[in-house]
Formats: structure tokens, sequence, C-alpha cells
């Protein structure tokens, strides 16, 4: 499994298994590699009989197509509403036309008592396709142009399901992992594209 946490007491280095992200791509110790994109979801419920019974033929066209074996993670995370209102403070604070100022501020107040006392939960799922190289004689640039090719693939199947795709860059690699073994730091400590440019001019090591 890439995605877990160990119950056992030992470095965040053993614990992670990360060598380094490099050029959107999530390198593991032992010539591992990974690439993951983000998807939307289907509410399978909502369909036609119809309809349903064509999305089942197309999933199982699609798992006869893979190129190699995929993990589906789906992360639940809290939504920051703190952040959210603040992004419409700042707008609130640009914006010249006073009944546009008062909508905001409406806005902002009705999303405050909608929540109050409550969680809002959001819900993201990823697609992880792997590509290990068995020995220690590789190309970066050959297995780079290998796992485009399976997300090429993987993402035309999960396009003909209906949903969106998108592939995560190095930060957002980054950020998956942060959130996940740190989900108490996120809200003061959240990762800056700008305190991190300097490493990624080369890359990300661990």
């Amino acid at each position: 499994m890439l995605f877990g946490k160990s119950k056992s007491k030992v470095s965040s280095r053993r614990q992670i298994r990360i060598k380094e992200v490099k050029d959107n791509i999530l390198i593991l110790p032992g010539n591992k590699y990974r690439s993951i994109i983000e998807t939307s979801a289907i509410n399978f419920e909502l369909k036609s009989e119809d309809e349903q019974d064509a999305i089942i033929d197309n999933f199982q066209n699609f798992l006869n197509s893979l190129p190699c074996s995929l993990q589906i993670l789906i992360r639940v995370r809290e939504v920051d509403i703190d952040r959210y209102l603040e992004e419409f403070s700042k707008k609130e604070s640009k914006e010249e036309e006073s009944v546009y100022k008062n909508q905001i501020q409406n806005y902002c107040s009705f999303i405050s008592d909608l929540v109050s006392g409550s969680k809002i939960l959001s819900r993201r799922f990823y697609v992880v396709i792997p590509y290990d190289v068995p020995d220690n004689k590789h190309d970066f640039a050959l297995i780079k142009e290998q796992l485009s090719l399976n997300q090429d693939i993987v993402i035309k199947g999960l396009e003909k399901l209906g949903m969106k795709t998108r592939i995560l860059d190095s930060l957002e690699i980054l950020e998956l992992f942060y959130t996940f073994y740190n989900s108490d730091q996120i809200k003061s400590q959240p990762l800056r594209a700008e305190s991190l440019k300097p490493i990624f001019e080369g890359s990300y090591a661990i």
C-alpha cells in the first residue's frame, strides 16, 4: 500500500516511504515510481437503469484495458471554512461597488451561520498509477514516458465513464502527503509554492 499510517513508533522517513518527487512523479525506494491522478465521482444511484448498464459495461472495458494495477484512494477532509471566507473578505476589500460589498458580506454571514457548530467534509478521489523498475539500470526519461503512456490509457478510460481527471503536479503530491500526516497543522502551516520553489528547481528529496 502506498498510503497508510503505521501504528509502530518509527521515524517519519521510514513510515512515509518517499524517496523524492520529481517532474510530477513520486519516487519510492526500490526503483518504484508513481503518478497520481485526481478524479471526479459518479452518483451511480441517480442514473437510470440504461445509464447504469452503460456505466457497468464501460467500467468492465476499462478494467480489461488497464496496462497495470491501480490503487484507488479516497480522502475525506474537513473543509477549511475560515480560509474560504478569508478569500471572500479579500475580494470585498478590493470591491468598489457597495452593492457587491454588501452581497459578499451577506454571503459570508450566511455561510458562517450555516456551518456554525458543524463540520463540512469534502471527498476527493485519486488513482495511483505504478511503474516499477526491476534493476538499478534505468533511464528516468524512459520511465516518465512509460508512465505518461499508462496515464493516457487510464485517463481515457475514466473519461469514458463520465469522470473528470487531473494529474497532480509535484507540489500537489507533497501536499497530499502533508495533509495525510499533518492534518492538525495544515490550517496553521499550509504548504506554499513560494517556499518550495527553490526545492523544485531540482527535485525534492526526503
